[in-house]
């Protein structure tokens, strides 16, 4: 009977433990890898009946409903544009969201964490293809800016795996399809940024500000985002689950304030730069998180984390470099 129990007992550990490992993998990778490190702190916090909020197109209604009501606050201070390609921004609108649901529904086919680290990570190379598909006359790379793209998605990657001692599983085909189809989207949006920036000097005599392009595209985010939670039943259940848990509607609020104040930074960078840099930036920003954790949290790092830094900061520095250089001929011109 004894040894009963304790065969019962260590099958139980056993399990608990890979219980465990399953919630902590799930945790940190979320129902929306869009709102990976929300869902890590908010989302998959139970509520007092043990169950979660997981209406993931309603919490993308409330970020960009957000979002658009920042974009209104800054063109009521600072104007906005008429005659806007309005068509454009709402297809822009459409990517971004099918990219995020694409995304979350590969990760629900079980793509494994590598796989989702390396598309994460590779960004850049969909966002450049899209932009030379999307607009051929006007967009050219030099040889050098793929080779600064490639070193920055492999340090990014190298660094990303370093923290990871396991493989996370194989990955299903239909989740690498779905992950594949976000990715195009990702393209595409970011070559529709460029083209409605285009576009809109072409109607308007100026490029779109950074809170035409923040609202507008927020706006056809939140009515897609809307429409969707209806459709797929999200409204009625993730009301009545924030109403009864009032801490996680905090959460979100505070979620949603972040966010609005991170679309500022992030349409500014679009409107001023392009949407390369911007995702130039979105992608080594992992690179300075891991060196501010390390400096000023005392975290350490493992020779191929190191590794992966220097070799992201070559791709860094290869691209402050030459956009410096643009800099002084643009300014020789002038004089």
């Amino acid at each position: 009977m004894t040894g009963a129990n304790s065969g019962a007992s260590s099958r139980t550990s056993r399990c608990c433990a890979s219980d465990g490992r399953r919630h902590r993998r799930n945790a940190k990778l979320g129902p929306s890898i869009a709102m990976l490190n929300f869902f890590h702190s908010c989302c998959g916090l139970p509520a007092v009946d043990g169950k979660k909020f997981s209406q993931v197109w309603l919490l993308q209604a409330f970020e960009a409903g957000a979002n658009s009501l920042a974009g209104i606050v800054g063109l009521l201070l600072l104007g906005s544009a008429k005659g806007l390609p309005l068509s454009m921004f709402a297809k822009t609108g459409l990517s971004q969201v099918s990219a995020k649901a694409l995304t979350s529904l590969a990760l629900g086919k079980g793509v494994s964490f590598p796989v989702m680290t390396l598309a994460k990570s590779a960004k850049m190379v969909p966002v450049m293809i899209g932009s030379l598909v999307m607009n051929p006359k006007t967009t050219r790379y030099p040889p050098r800016q793929y080779l600064q793209a490639a070193l920055i998605i492999l340090g990014t990657v190298v660094v990303s795996m370093a923290k990871k001692k396991s493989s996370g599983g194989a990955s299903s085909i239909p989740g690498l399809l779905c992950l594949l189809a976000a990715l195009c989207c990702d393209g595409y949006t970011g070559g529709s940024q460029k083209a409605l920036q285009q576009k809109t000097k072409e109607l308007t005599g100026k490029p779109p500000t950074q809170y035409d392009l923040m609202f507008w595209i927020n706006f056809f985010m939140t009515g897609i985002a809307i429409v969707l939670a209806f459709a797929l039943g999200e409204v009625q259940p993730g009301v009545e689950f924030l109403m009864n848990n009032p801490e996680i509607l905090r959460k979100i609020g505070v979620f949603a304030v972040c966010s609005a104040v991170g679309q500022n930074f992030i349409f500014y960078t679009i409107a001023k730069f392009d949407s390369l840099t911007c995702t130039t930036i979105t992608t080594t920003r992992k690179i300075f998180s891991v060196l501010l954790s390390i400096f000023v949290n005392g975290h350490s790092l493992n020779t191929q984390g190191w590794a992966g830094i220097a070799i992201a900061s070559l791709g860094i520095l290869g691209e402050l470099e030459m956009k410096t250089r643009k800099k002084e001929k643009k300014a020789e011109k002038k004089e």
